[in-house]
């Protein structure tokens, strides 16, 4: 890496770090520890990459970033932060920064990032910022700050974006920041439920109608997509979109149109999908229900939110943040606040802000204690993660000193997996070897090893006797 570059860092170890590892990749470095020193030698040494620090001691890196581009002849500037929100994320976006790191981060990484960053000279051009008082996506944990950096990356774009991850993580809160600090900005932003829709008029809700194209449309109707033109549409719970419908959306996206039902010639529109789902399209498309050329052009750029248990240094932040937007008046233990980062949240940071509120209640402007939270959650549907999870968990239990570590694990799991089968058959040994493929004397050998009663009594055929 044949590379000018210059390190803005008060944080003696991390400078001398990446000083260190950038001169084995051949570059020539500088580092200094303080915006001011850092405008001084860009202008002296006019690197070609610059790594800047958010917290410097006295102006921040981000006050003085837009000159450093100045003053260098356009370095890429790389922000580094261990203390990065999506304001921050976005603010450096919009002043031209390259890219944006947050620490801890490996070297291997700095090092590429400083690698493409000396390829290509960032060319954004900043747009006005909007007020992020009223967004919800709160958090400090690298999870979130990673969001924030996807979201930055991406709302000055047309791209269309797919927002993944399980029920109540905030995925509506990334498509109005995406959509607010876009372009589209001053344009409608019209959330779509695809769920809430009534499943005959999914096509008639989205694309629209013409008078009399079914029983009961007594005149035409523009359709949500029309509504959003000029703007953003997102949809959510994307999964439950017909096979039907989805050719007609591949349409938007490829023509920028739509075809109401019951018309002949495509209206023009222009707007921007954003999507969202907890679903696997992936395995959707495997599966043939959902189609693969949609699931690509809906899949430009992902941004993946985390569950509340996988980040939760973020929940006492969070606890503040809600307090605060309820009014509540209520003091907060720090027993309390243990006891709630403790809690697994299925349901993640929608069941906080509702447990928050119910406590809030019951506390009447009181100290919130334990027992004014609900004891009990709705149970989210089993994802695939949460049963690797649970696997993982019991081979670590039970793994040493054993020689039958998979009879165990059947003898584990087996029964209840038999039993619950056996339920949904009404008990009917005939019905459950159907679905669960195996012969019926197969299944009747495992029932008798797990001592398994069925409640219906059925005769073996001669197959099963033999």
């Amino acid at each position: 890496m044949n590379s000018k570059i210059l390190i803005i860092d008060d944080e003696e170890a991390i400078a001398w770090a990446l000083t260190k590892a950038f001169q084995r990749e051949g570059a020539i470095v500088w580092n200094v520890g303080s915006a001011e020193a850092g405008l001084t030698a860009a202008k002296k040494y006019q690197p070609e990459v610059i790594f800047l620090d958010i917290r410097l001691p006295k102006q921040d890196g981000l006050s003085v970033l837009q000159e450093l581009r100045e003053v260098s002849g356009g370095a890429a500037i790389i922000v580094i932060t261990a203390h990065g929100n999506l304001n921050t994320a976005v603010k450096a976006v919009e002043l031209g920064a390259f890219d944006y790191l947050t620490k801890p981060f490996d070297l291997s990484q700095a090092i590429e990032t400083a690698k493409r960053a000396s390829l290509s000279k960032s060319q954004g051009q900043p747009i006005e910022s909007f007020d992020f008082s009223e967004q919800e996506l709160v958090g400090h944990s690298p999870s979130m700050q990673a969001v924030f950096k996807r979201i930055a990356l991406v709302a000055a774009t047309d791209a269309s974006v797919l927002i993944t991850g399980e029920s109540g993580t905030g995925k509506e809160l990334v498509a109005r920041a995406i959509h607010n600090h876009s372009l589209r900005k001053d344009k409608p932003f019209v959330p779509v439920h695809i769920a809430a829709l009534n499943p005959n008029l999914i096509e008639s809700e989205l694309f629209g109608h013409t008078k009399g194209a079914y029983t009961g449309a007594g005149q035409s109707r523009l359709g949500l997509l029309s509504l959003a033109n000029g703007g953003t549409i997102f949809l959510d719970e994307l999964g439950d979109v017909p096979l039907a419908v989805q050719a007609k959306l591949l349409r938007v996206l490829e023509h920028q149109e739509v075809l109401p039902v019951g018309a002949i010639n495509p209206l023009p529109i222009q707007v921007r999908i954003l999507a969202a789902t907890n679903a696997n399209l992936a395995k959707m498309v495997e599966k043939g229900e959902f189609r693969h050329d949609l699931y690509y052009r809906l899949n430009v750029f992902e941004i993946s939110l985390p569950a509340l248990r996988e980040r939760k240094e973020d929940i006492p932040l969070l606890i503040k943040y809600f307090l605060r937007k309820l009014g509540s008046q209520s003091s907060l233990p720090k027993s309390t606040e243990e006891f709630l980062v403790a809690r697994e949240w299925k349901g993640n940071v929608r069941e906080l802000r509702n447990a928050l509120e119910h406590a809030s209640i019951l506390a009447r402007g009181g100290p919130l204690l334990p027992e004014h939270f609900p004891t009990e959650t709705i149970s989210s549907p089993l994802s695939t993660q949460s049963i690797q999870e649970l696997v993982a968990s019991w081979v670590k239990e039970n793994h040493q000193n054993s020689t039958d570590l998979y009879d165990q694990f059947l003898a584990w799991i087996e029964p209840h997996f038999l039993r619950e089968v056996l339920d949904r058959c009404e008990g009917s040994r005939n019905a459950a070897a159907k679905k669960l493929g195996l012969a019926r004397a197969t299944l009747r050998r495992m029932l008798a090893k797990y001592q398994i009663n069925t409640t219906l009594s059925e005769p073996d055929d001669e197959s099963d006797l033999k």
